[in-house]
């Protein structure tokens, strides 16, 4: 404010020719309104200044505290993704141990299976055996009796099977002659 009246003193204590030039009068005229214009202005001006001023500290502040949340986030994530790692190696390792045991367990099976086989084809076996000594020892009485029928049909005559059924009759009760 102090240069405007500088500026009018000097044109006022000049030779006078200052107040009839024209440009002269445009010049203090916005002088005069760019003065008051910063007089009725700075108030509410600098009242808007402050408050975008403020917004604009208050968001970078909101900013910085939503980056900060974001960091401790990204840390949090890194560290998950590092007991991932950790969690798929014992993962996988525990899958293999129970591959292992399954695997095992399948063998005993398998072993079980083949001695309960053995054992059952054995009896089955011994059980064929049996009924084949069986039909052997039926056979072989049956070819006997055979043979021996044939021995005595043949060494057998008339007079003798006469005599063999009158002893036979005898024996049952009856008198045959």
């Amino acid at each position: 404010m102090t240069d405007l009246f500088a500026i009018v003193f000097w044109a006022v204590e000049g030779d006078g020719s200052f107040l009839y030039d024209y440009n002269a009068w445009r010049v203090l005229n916005l002088l005069i309104f760019v003065a008051a214009l910063y007089y009725f202005l700075r108030r509410p001006v600098g009242e808007v200044l402050r408050t975008r001023r403020e917004a604009i500290k208050r968001e970078l502040e909101q900013a910085k505290r939503e980056r900060d949340a974001a960091l401790t986030k990204l840390q949090e994530v890194d560290a998950r993704l590092a007991r991932l790692d950790q969690e798929v190696a014992e993962v996988r390792a525990q899958a293999e141990r129970e591959a292992a045991e399954e695997r095992e367990r399948i063998a005993r099976a398998t072993e079980e299976e083949i001695k309960r086989l053995r054992e059952q084809a054995a009896r089955e076996i011994e059980s064929a055996a049996k009924a084949a000594r069986a039909s052997l020892r039926e056979f072989a009485a049956e070819q006997s009796v055979r043979l021996a029928e044939e021995m005595i049909k043949g060494d057998l005559r008339p007079e003798d099977d006469a005599r063999l059924v009158r002893k036979y009759v005898e024996e049952i009760g009856g008198n045959g002659r």
